[in-house]
């Protein structure tokens, strides 16, 4: 799915649609209740494979996010539509994965489970990337050169909203 070619320039991405912002992941409350947590943490990599094998579904780009107890996804989707269908398809991993957790964890505290979803209008999405291989909104995108009216933040999410 990505193109991992290092870019060595200062570039800027921009989509013509608005899109779904998708954080999603885990933290493990009780390191040592290993057979609790690590159960967990192996439903997502099948996900995501999921996920990528079939772009019709909507998903635009997938990054890892690592932290001392969390462990998660950040997406870019097509939209909120495409992302609820996913989650609730019985033909789909999400939803078996989401009841196991329920069934072997629910409210017991030993592993946590968090989402966030924004919906951005493409008017006020912005990005740069400076010696970078093409990444989330330059995967989702299109990539331009970051220069003249989208050399800086401010004129590139002026230019995206129509001011002057």
């Amino acid at each position: 799915m990505d193109d991992m070619t290092l870019r060595a320039e200062r570039l800027c991405a921009e989509t013509t649609e608005d899109i779904v912002v998708f954080a999603i992941g885990m933290r493990i409350n009780r390191f040592w209740k290993i057979w609790k947590w690590l159960p967990v943490a192996r439903e997502m990599p099948k996900m995501l494979k999921e996920q990528e094998a079939d772009p019709s579904i909507g998903l635009l780009s997938t990054r890892f996010m690592f932290g001392f107890r969390n462990i998660g996804v950040l997406q870019l989707w097509r939209s909120t539509d495409d992302l609820n269908a996913y989650a609730h398809s019985a033909g789909r991993l999400h939803l078996d994965a989401w009841k196991r957790f329920n069934a072997r964890i629910g409210t017991s505290g030993d592993v946590g489970i968090w989402h966030e979803t924004y919906s951005v209008p493409k008017t006020g999405i912005e990005s740069i990337f400076v010696n970078m291989p093409p990444y989330g909104l330059g995967i989702a995108g299109e990539l331009f050169p970051a220069r003249g009216d989208r050399a800086s933040a401010a004129k590139r999410l002026r230019r995206r909203s129509g001011g002057s």
